[in-house]
Parts: structure tokens; C-alpha cells; sequence
């Protein structure tokens, strides 16, 4: 890895370019259908981003919203069926809980397929990024710096990507199976199982994160200086808005608040919006129907009986875990770029 990286910077340095001179890789797919033709700031692109995947995303709300609506009935109906039949109320209660896990299933499944290909999808655009942002910082006099940036942020996307790929993913999937069996039955085994696969994946996003953020302060690339409101506003939002990482994302929103201020480098400009617009509509698709469940839950806990309750719990739970891996993944490569970009000067 080391000589990969010294015989870049190398090259990189023979020709006289600056950061302008540069051009940041096309995004495609998706995400390109969401992107600007021209992005004059990272504010005005990122709003755009935000109106085109919201308009995007909009027929399938619709749909989602009639999951929870058939959900609601199924609640419903085992509500009124345990109350009238007591003797058999532990058999509706099955039902019940099988019913809703039929209407929720492939949707789950769905979504996590969004999430796994969506980590993919930013770490191969990240490996394409990441050699202009490190050729531009070399040839403006920052070796060390790029290096450093470089090599951190290659070796922790690799890293997590491969740990989300072989498991967290499938955790996930261990994770739904021990909600439904755990509804179903009611065992305190498969309850502490549950519990351990849903903190282990919890554990291993926010663990990663802040090791990343530390070899990020510790090489002094991290620094502050953004608007103490909007820094303030900034953190609230992000850590009661992203489910597992939004602490540490709220934390690190200094640095993501500071570089996309100054960014006049048009790179940068471009790979910022890049990476949101292949987040972006993932991230809504997943969020919104995290954001159903919830409202759904709070609606049936007033009537339904304690299994339906507990495994549409655990399916939000599960939707809030896919917001965590894609969050973790986009803020590494976010936090990189900031990062380059304030080495440059902006």
C-alpha cells in the first residue's frame, strides 16, 4: 500500500496542475438522474438533490403507506379476536405476529438489498475520487497530507465495507429472524440474542467511526471553526435524525459544516454532491419507511395486543440499522473530502 501511494504522488507531482485543473469521476446510475447539469455551490447542489430525489421517491411512499395501513388491520383484527376468544388468544396472537411478518418481509428484504448495494456503490465512486483529491493535494505541497488522507481513509472504507458486506448485513438478517421467532414465542433466549445482534452491529458502525475520526485528529487534519448555531442546529438534527451512527455523525458535523463553507474548488464541489446524490435516495426510501413503522407503532400500541407491537418494534429497529451502515459509510468519504478540500485551501 505504501508503495502504491509514493509512486502516485509521484506521478502526481511531475505535472503542474492545481486542484481546478482536476475533474472529479461522473456519477452513474441513479444517483446521476438526481444530479445537477451545473453545481455553482455545495448548498444549491445539495438542495437540488434534496427536491429531485424527494420528487423521486414520491410514488412509492403511496405504497409503503398501505403496508402499514394492511398492518394496522392485521393488528386490529387479532386485537379484537384475542379479546373475544381468550382461550385461543396465545394462537391469534401468532397469527398475528406471522401476518404482519408476511406483509413486512419482502419490503425488509428489499431495502436491505438498497443498503448493501448503496455501501457498494459510494465505496467504488470513493476509489475512483479519492486518487484526484490525493493527486491535486500533492501537487499544491501537500504530500504528507495526502498521503495520510489516502491511506486512512482507503484502508477504513475497505475495511468497513468488507465488515458491512460479510456481516452486518447478514446480522441483519440473523437480527429480523430473532424479532419474528422471538415474537412468535416469546423466549428469553432468543430476546437476549436479539438484543446482542442488534448491539453488535451497533457496536461495530460506531466503533469504526470513531477510530477513523481519530486517526483523522490524530494526523491534525480534523479542525474546527464553523458557525456555533449552525454547528449547534446541525448536531441536534443529525443525531436524533440518523438511527445508530447520529451521535457520532452530529459530532463530526464541524468538519462537514467548516470544508462545505469554503468550497470553492470545483472537485470538491462535485465529489460532496456525489456522494450525496447516491446516498440520497436510498437514504430517503429507507428513512421513510423507518419513519412509518414508528408512527404505525405508536399507533396500534393504543389497541393491539404486545406481539404485534413488539415485532413491528423490531422491524423499525431493523430499518434504523440500514440507515446506520449507510450513514457510517457516506460520512467517512464526506469527512475525506472536507478534509482534502481545507488541505487545498478550499
Amino acid at each position: 500500500m505504501k508503495i502504491v501511494i509514493a509512486v502516485l504522488l509521484v506521478i502526481s507531482m511531475t505535472f503542474p496542475v492545481n486542484g481546478l485543473d482536476l475533474s472529479a469521476p461522473e456519477v452513474e446510475g441513479q444517483a446521476q438522474t438526481v444530479m445537477p447539469e451545473e453545481i455553482p455551490s455545495f448548498g444549491e447542489g445539495l438542495w437540488y438533490l434534496i427536491k429531485s430525489a424527494i420528487k423521486l421517491v414520491r410514488p412509492e411512499i403511496s405504497d409503503q403507506c398501505k403496508l402499514c395501513l394492511s398492518v394496522v388491520a392485521v393488528a386490529m383484527i387479532g386485537s379484537v379476536l384475542g379479546n373475544m376468544q381468550t382461550k385461543t388468544a396465545s394462537l391469534v396472537d401468532l397469527v398475528g405476529v406471522l401476518g404482519i411478518c408476511l406483509i413486512l418481509l419482502d419490503n425488509a428484504n428489499t431495502l436491505i438489498h438498497i443498503a448493501a448495494s448503496t455501501v457498494e456503490e459510494i465505496s467504488n465512486y470513493g476509489n475512483l475520487l479519492l486518487p484526484v483529491m490525493t493527486a491535486a493535494l500533492a501537487a499544491q505541497g501537500g504530500g504528507g497530507s495526502s498521503a495520510a488522507l489516502y491511506a486512512g481513509t482507503i484502508f477504513f472504507d475497505s475495511l468497513l465495507g468488507t465488515i458491512v458486506a460479510s456481516l452486518l448485513v447478514p446480522m441483519v438478517y440473523v437480527f429480523l429472524v430473532l424479532v419474528v421467532a422471538n415474537s412468535a414465542l416469546e423466549h428469553d433466549f432468543l430476546a437476549r440474542f436479539r438484543d446482542f445482534s442488534k448491539s453488535s452491529v451497533t457496536w461495530v458502525l460506531k466503533t469504526s467511526l470513531y477510530i477513523f475520526t481519530g486517526y483523522m485528529g490524530i494526523t491534525g487534519v480534523i479542525a474546527g471553526g464553523a458557525d456555533k448555531a449552525a454547528l449547534k442546529a446541525a448536531k441536534l438534527t443529525i443525531s436524533g435524525a440518523v438511527p445508530v451512527v447520529g451521535g457520532i455523525m452530529s459530532d463530526a458535523s464541524e468538519t462537514i459544516l467548516v470544508g462545505a463553507g469554503v468550497v470553492k474548488n470545483t472537485v470538491g464541489i462535485y465529489g460532496l454532491v456525489a456522494v450525496m446524490a447516491i446516498l440520497i435516495v436510498p437514504f430517503l426510501r429507507i428513512g421513510i419507511m423507518y419513519g412509518l413503522l414508528k408512527c404505525t407503532m405508536a399507533l396500534i400500541s393504543v389497541f393491539a395486543r404486545k406481539k404485534c407491537v413488539d415485532i413491528l418494534q423490531g422491524f423499525s429497529d431493523g430499518m434504523g440499522l440500514l440507515l446506520g451502515m449507510t450513514g457510517a459509510v457516506s460520512l467517512l468519504f464526506l469527512i475525506s473530502i472536507v478534509c482534502f478540500l481545507k488541505g487545498m485551501g478550499g
